[in-house]
């Protein structure tokens, strides 16, 4: 491990609390993060904010940990963890997690427990350890990236979380009433390492976490990491084949389907194919939608993100 990541246990860790995320209270969540501190003799600060002040209490905590040899910790779900990711590598300090979300594969892939008072014990215990993170023009991004209709996807998904709550059962609800509508295919110009080619397609869907592919089959179990990232591109189908699809990666089958080709790939570049039109395009990273500038540059990040993980884990993961 770098010097520079080496943690003073005499500092207080940082916990950034996105006090929308969850199915527990913020003041159930605090109470247990304290708690484990308390037992275990840790000093942290409690630091609860909401959604919309989230990258701003990050970015000064990261500061903050960088300069005291600590680490922030973020706490919440995969969009939670992405905004203090970003924070934290761009700072160069070290982040733990303790996950608070729906999937949270971020978090399973890392072998984090999904118990709040475990996964701060756990972290407590824990050394800072190389991760594999991607990057869309300069953006990290912990589980995945995406353009076209996955990003109306997770838009409806947070509207239907607004209205019925949090669960996997809403998330499908969402994803079955975004699919019953009608998409514009995305006319992108792929360049794989030099090789040009032009694809019509609903959406492009970019992977770096191994749980996730695996779940829908576009990873063999145990199959060992490469260092790469992957894609997968949705041929131009109908409503009917996208549902069928649909629950075809329910079931972890998708890797076999003819409508969908997937690859591995270290560095991608993604443009339209005809370049006028809109400068912009909508971009989901770990569940939060921005607007970025075409074309889009997709990779695997020169530097990893330093992760507070249990001994064992010393692997860089995807």
């Amino acid at each position: 491990m770098p010097p520079e990541f080496q943690i003073d246990h005499a500092a207080p860790l940082l916990f950034v609390i996105n006090d929308a995320s969850g199915h527990n209270s913020t003041d159930a969540t605090c109470a247990a993060i304290e708690s484990a501190l308390k037992a275990a003799g840790r000093t942290g600060e409690l630091l609860t904010t909401a959604p919309n002040k989230l990258a701003e209490v990050a970015r000064r905590a990261a500061a903050r940990a960088k300069a005291t040899r600590s680490a922030v910790v973020a706490v919440g779900g995969d969009g939670t963890l992405n905004t203090v990711a970003q924070h934290a590598h761009g700072a160069g300090c070290a982040m733990g997690v303790v996950p608070q979300g729906t999937f949270n594969y971020f978090a399973r892939t890392h072998g984090i427990a999904n118990d709040t008072a475990a996964a701060v014990s756990a972290l407590l215990a824990s050394t800072p350890q190389p991760v594999q993170v991607g990057s869309v023009n300069g953006k990290l991004f912990l589980v995945n990236a995406s353009l076209g209709l996955y990003p109306a996807l997770l838009e409806d998904r947070e509207a239907y979380k607004a209205r019925f709550g949090r669960s996997r059962l809403v998330a499908m609800g969402a994803a079955f009433a975004t699919l019953m509508r009608e998409h514009r295919q995305l006319r992108l110009r792929i360049d794989r390492g030099g090789v040009l080619r032009n694809v019509r397609t609903p959406t492009l869907f970019v992977g770096n976490n191994r749980l996730q592919l695996e779940q829908v089959g576009m990873r063999e179990p145990g199959a060992p990491d490469t260092g790469s990232i992957a894609a997968v591109v949705l041929r131009p189908i109908g409503t009917m084949a996208m549902l069928w699809l649909l629950l075809r990666g329910a079931f972890g089958n998708l890797g076999d389907a003819e409508n969908i080709e997937h690859f591995d790939f270290h560095r991608l570049v993604v443009g339209p194919s005809f370049p006028y039109g809109r400068r912009r395009v909508k971009v989901a990273c770990d569940g939060e939608v921005s607007w970025l500038r075409w074309p889009l540059e997709f990779r695997v990040a020169e530097t990893p993100l330093m992760l507070l993980k249990a001994p064992g884990h010393s692997s860089v993961d995807g």
